[in-house]
């Protein structure tokens, strides 16, 4: 009995989802620069914004791929007490055109990502600013598109979800489904909507009007966010700004995460701050989750002809709402079978994301710790994950 209730409610959850208006499983939303060669478009009203802590391998192709935009563009590269190359690196990569900030230390109550920003900020001088991380490579006529688009639909803040590597099982198994879940809680119809119901951004790459940052007091606003992406979408949003955030193919990340251990730290580092700290919303996570992704395969396993069709048919929900995220990253059809699995080490990392605060250690990122418990502090093996 219990079985067959709970598999109803899956049924009601996963029809919810795949029949809900606004459609959080597709990948409708999407900026690509038109394909072949164009003309070199003026690029004199954008400001790249690089925040840098420890990039030597990575940042050089992400400063070489912005000079590659069109002309005009500026770049700054705030270098944030880096203990190895990534200063020169970048200086070499960038040339006359490329600004490289000596960061000042961390003040209590910053996220170090957050703190690099605002001191690129104060170099900026264009209508806009592009937000880059150090590990991501734009594909030529990408920042054209970006303000192109900004333009056309009257978008104060332009974000796009980078492209992850997918070359081990474990990057093919969670790394789409990262983008996944992010769709079902930040459905993008309704982000990129005039309501404030909903407001997401990807902190990869992002196009902001620097009117509109000055407006909502710069990243100090969001200072303390650990999801700043999403944070800095909501303040644009709550002073009245629009927002939209698509897919892309043409903003690629080259920070590996070959291994399990990689994608769960990047995954637990924000997962517990994603539920606000809150014990309650984590139970109700969990319960959640427990229902969407184990009741269905139970209930087919062990349960009554009638309720072993239903979870059938929960099942085949579940696989066509994960297709066309598969699709859109040229992945086999047949990964979307694993979800249920895939759903499980999802609910684990969330788990220990907030275990981890509860014993006082926080995220930890670039060797510093942040978390509500833990405060700000720095963790020995500077440059570490942890």
């Amino acid at each position: 009995m219990i079985l067959t209730v709970l598999t109803a409610a899956a049924a009601v959850l996963w029809g919810g989802i795949l029949l809900a208006p606004w459609r959080p499983w597709s990948t409708r939303e999407q900026l690509d620069p038109e394909p072949g060669p164009s003309d070199p478009v003026d690029l004199s009203e954008v400001t790249a914004l690089i925040p840098a802590r420890d990039e030597a391998p990575v940042i050089g192709r992400t400063v070489v791929a912005l000079r590659a935009q069109g002309p005009g563009l500026r770049i700054v590269v705030v270098d944030d007490q880096s203990s190895d190359a990534t200063a020169a690196v970048a200086r070499a990569a960038g040339g006359p055109t490329c600004d490289i900030v000596a960061g000042a230390p961390l003040p209590d109550g910053w996220v170090g990502k957050l703190w690099a920003l605002e001191q690129g900020r104060r170099r900026v001088r264009t209508r806009l600013a592009l937000l880059v991380d150090a590990d991501i490579e734009l594909r030529p006529g990408l920042v054209a598109a970006l303000v192109a688009r900004s333009r056309r639909d009257g978008r104060e803040l332009v974000s796009l979800m980078a492209v992850l590597e997918q070359h081990t099982t474990w990057e093919r198994l969670l790394v789409p489904a990262f983008v996944y879940f992010f769709k079902l809680l930040y459905p993008f119809r309704i982000a990129n909507s005039p309501s404030r119901l909903v407001a997401a951004a990807a902190g990869g790459c992002v196009l902001i009007e620097t009117a509109w940052l000055d407006r909502i007091g710069g990243f100090g606003a969001v200072r303390s966010a650990l999801i700043d992406d999403c944070a800095l979408a909501r303040r644009v949003k709550d002073v009245g700004g629009r927002t939209w955030i698509g897919l892309t193919h043409a903003a690629v990340s080259h920070r590996r995460m070959e291994s399990l251990g990689a994608i769960w730290r990047m995954v637990a580092r924000s997962a517990f701050a994603q539920l606000r700290f809150s014990t309650l919303l984590l139970l109700a996570c969990v319960g959640l989750l427990m229902v969407a992704f184990w009741v269905p395969p139970a209930a087919l396993a062990l349960g009554s002809p009638r309720t072993r069709l239903v979870a059938l048919a929960v099942l085949a929900a579940m696989v066509l709402s994960y297709l066309p995220v598969l699709r859109f990253y040229r992945l086999n059809a047949l990964w979307a079978l694993a979800l249920p699995l895939t759903g499980t080490v999802y609910l684990l990392m969330t788990i220990s994301s907030a275990m981890r605060e509860w014993r006082g250690a926080g995220a930890v990122w670039k060797g510093r710790a942040y978390g509500r418990g833990a405060g700000r502090r720095i963790v020995a093996a500077s440059g570490s994950e942890g």
